[in-house]
């Protein structure tokens, strides 16, 4: 059997029609993990979820499977989940919620056709979340949103409904509506249908019924919140007022990222959960067109096509492995394929491929677009890199941003140069850190957007590369990656300016600069050369 050949057309169809690749984005502490974990448990891929909170039983959240994870409880590496919902193939991307690993979180982003913003009830629309929705808002990329934690005190929901709007330049189309909040919680009310869900403490298990009844006037509900209760009138006024005022659900601008539909609940409590779990199926987008440098590219397309957004070294720390994440753009992948590396123009033969659950494989025999499979890379496979049966495109809008902070390494035990500078290396390709070697000197200069990049990387390296080193602050202020209109030019550059430039772990160049305003004459100086604020791989955007 040709393993490239093309699948049948209504089977190609039937499969992308069923893909579902989303990412869960938040500000830290908004609930972004244990809303994860509740979504896996509400579709069986988990059978009881633990979070990020309960370490004194050491269960911990899924999708974080890193012993720095575990011990912090935070996320600091995107996760990938892929399982079975209402005959549906879900691809849930769980995306770190610090600044620090920002970079991370941008790059999953690239890999998406949606995204579920979870927002505190108790804080609003915090800075982090800004931030994320001006990068999906780049790529079209349609929302759904969840206001979690209602079984706290939280702020008035319409207050909340107009910050969304204001501060993130998004309509908002309620789809359920809070009654109650904190201790007076007593669950959500249905706008389309008109049905009350039943709000009952405890009620923890995925499963669970959740008693419904029939409008705001049902005796249940009356009685729930007693004689009088205002709550229950502080919700039907509203209620009136979205109805009167607000924003109807319109899918073409949902799917052009104007509008969000808004569901209200408590992931911790699993309430309003499995309302989301249906939205992602029934509203958001099958996979859709990729932009490539040449042309765009559909999903419908015969010949597989698909790049690389992550690499992540150690999954399994028995076989120091590194796994490079693909994002399936067209076609069919079939175990043992043969596929074109366009970067280095090599064929490989694809016979060990795995699909996810955060940390937990599986052999994968065919993946179809929107999946998202794991290659096992030996050292040759690069963030951004594109893989194609024949056709040589290169799939754009992968970015490295140039790093903030500087830091340069010190290794206590110089007899682990060797470990060192390989766990550098892995670290560096699957960009958890930015790692410069300069041309002059021995002297390895790491790059990162914020101080906790340092930290995990000490972490990682003691603990899955068996080195013990510490950092100290270089006097770095600026890096730009370097492009130039001819090799002759580049050439006469590097050799005038070879003390102040470095390779990145791709091998591209770079300059280091401790002055900023060094740029600005080197700019003036140097008029053939590009200076850039962002990198793509296999090409460099102007910054």
């Amino acid at each position: 059997m040709d393993l490239n050949e093309a699948a049948p057309e209504p089977l190609r169809h039937a499969e992308i029609g069923r893909r579902r690749t989303f990412a869960v984005i938040s500000h830290p502490d908004a609930g972004k993990t244990t809303l994860t974990e509740k979504l896996l448990l509400f579709a069986g891929a988990i059978q009881s979820a633990g979070t990020v909170k309960a370490r004194k039983s050491a269960r911990h959240a899924t999708s974080d499977w890193m012993e720095i994870e575990k011990e912090r409880g935070i996320s600091v590496a995107s996760s990938v989940m892929q399982f079975e919902y209402r005959d549906h193939v879900v691809n849930l991307l769980d995306t770190p919620g610090h600044q620090d690993f920002s970079e991370d979180t941008y790059r999953v982003l690239t890999a998406v056709d949606a995204a579920l913003m979870v927002i505190d009830a108790a804080k609003g629309v915090e800075e982090r979340t800004i931030k994320l929705l001006e990068v999906c808002r780049l790529r079209a990329t349609p929302i759904i949103t969840f206001v979690n934690k209602l079984d706290r005190e939280v702020r008035e929901p319409l207050e909340l409904i107009d910050e969304i709007e204001k501060v993130l330049d998004i309509e908002c189309a309620p789809v359920t509506w809070p009654i109650g909040a904190g201790k007076v919680f007593r669950g959500v009310y249905g706008l389309e249908r008109g049905e009350v869900m039943l709000f009952e403490p405890g009620r923890d298990k995925a499963g669970g019924a959740v008693e419904i009844v029939r409008g705001l006037d049902d005796p249940r509900l009356v009685a729930m919140c007693g004689p009088g209760a205002p709550e229950l009138q502080r919700a039907s006024d509203e209620i009136g007022l979205i109805r009167a005022a607000g924003h109807r659900f319109n899918r073409e601008r949902f799917l052009a990222g104007r509008q969000t539909p808004v569901f209200f609940g408590s992931a911790i409590n699993n309430f309003g959960v499995r309302e989301v779990l249906d939205a992602l199926v029934d509203l958001a987008p099958p996979p859709g067109a990729r932009d490539a440098a040449t042309r765009s590219v559909e999903p419908s397309e015969q010949p597989f096509t698909g790049f690389v957004f992550k690499i992540q070294a150690n999954m399994d720390p028995q076989h120091r492995d590194r796994i490079a994440f693909m994002r399936v753009c067209s076609g069919r992948f079939q175990r043992g394929m043969r596929l074109r590396h366009l970067r280095t123009g090599k064929d490989l033969r694809c016979g060990n491929v795995v699909s996810f659950l955060s940390q937990k494989r599986e052999a994968v025999e065919d993946a179809w677009p929107g999946d998202v499979i794991g290659l096992y890379n030996r050292g040759g496979i690069q963030i951004g890199d594109t893989f194609s049966e024949d056709e040589d495109l290169r799939f754009t809008g992968i970015p490295y941003f140039a790093p903030e902070l500087f830091a340069t390494v010190r290794l206590r035990d110089p007899m682990k140069s060797k470990q060192l500078q390989k766990g550098l290396h892995q670290l560096g390709e699957e960009g958890a850190i930015q790692v410069f070697r300069p041309l002059v000197g021995s002297e390895t200069v790491l790059g990162a957007v914020g101080q906790l990049q340092f930290e995990v990387t000490v972490h990682r390296l003691r603990t899955e590369y068996g080195v013990d080193a510490t950092f100290e602050t270089a006097a770095y202020r600026l890096a730009r990656w370097i492009s130039a209109d001819t090799p002759e030019d580049l050439a006469k550059f590097e050799r005038a300016n070879a003390s102040r430039l470095a390779r990145d772990a791709a091998g591209d160049l770079a300059i280091l600069l401790g002055v900023p305003a060094i740029l600005e004459v080197l700019q003036e100086q140097w008029p053939r050369i590009r200076f850039h604020a962002t990198r793509e791989h296999a090409g460099l955007d102007a910054g």
